[in-house]
């Protein structure tokens, strides 16, 4: 099982297997590797995250979940789903939202499915009236600092369809501004200005989809 956590664009792996992926970080000379899960070790790592020259890190654990619980003492933890939207013309809809290609998504509610809050944050970001959720697609995870708070974003992904004749209006109190259907042959270049956890997400979409 593999977890990959990222700190800015930097990837850090909680995992207990070395897949071909990581190993290629595992050779990179400014990638922490530790195999011992503990609360020092971990301080240890963030410490090195902050440095300028920190390329990933590799947390190695025969017990994950343990581990994933050590971890995340470390971080106050927020939940969110969002989707992967298509339209019958198999274009994919993006939010530009403080200066990056986006996609739909926000925090989880108190007593509220992270189905529903997806289906909900879809629609309350793009002004989508009518979505039709499908298929679970993965996890992602990501941090950030807000007000002193280390956080750890947990956001939950699903594949949904809409139709393209719906009428589209950004929710600009959360700073979207911008909403486009993106072709296929278009979407390399939205990719060079999104968030790597975002990229992740649309590329094993379309991955599973050339299969």
């Amino acid at each position: 099982m593999v977890l990959k956590i990222y700190f800015g664009n930097k990837p850090v792996f909680l995992c207990d297997e070395i897949t071909p992926a990581i190993e290629i970080y595992r050779h990179h000379p400014d990638t922490v590797f530790i195999d011992e899960m503990t609360s020092h070790a971990i301080n240890a790592l963030l410490h090195e995250i902050a440095k300028p020259g920190f390329h990933a890190g590799i947390l190695f654990t025969t017990g994950i979940e343990r581990s994933k619980k050590l971890l995340w003492k470390h971080f106050t933890v927020i939940r969110a789903a969002g989707g992967v939207i298509e339209n019958e013309k198999n274009e994919l809809l993006m939010i530009f939202r403080r200066g990056k290609w986006d996609l739909p998504k926000g925090k989880l509610d108190k007593g509220e499915t992270l189905e529903a809050c997806a289906v909900r944050e879809v629609q309350e970001e793009t002004g989508l009236k009518n979505v039709e959720l499908k298929n679970f697609i993965a996890t992602t995870f990501h941090t950030y600092n807000e007000y002193g708070r280390h956080i750890l974003k947990e956001s939950h992904w699903y594949r949904m369809k809409a139709t393209s004749s719906q009428a589209l209006k950004p929710q600009t109190e959360e700073d979207i501004h911008q909403i486009e259907w993106v072709k296929s042959d278009a979407l390399s270049e939205k990719l060079k200005n999104t968030f790597p956890s975002v990229k992740d997400v649309i590329e094993s979409v379309y991955r599973k989809s050339e299969k």
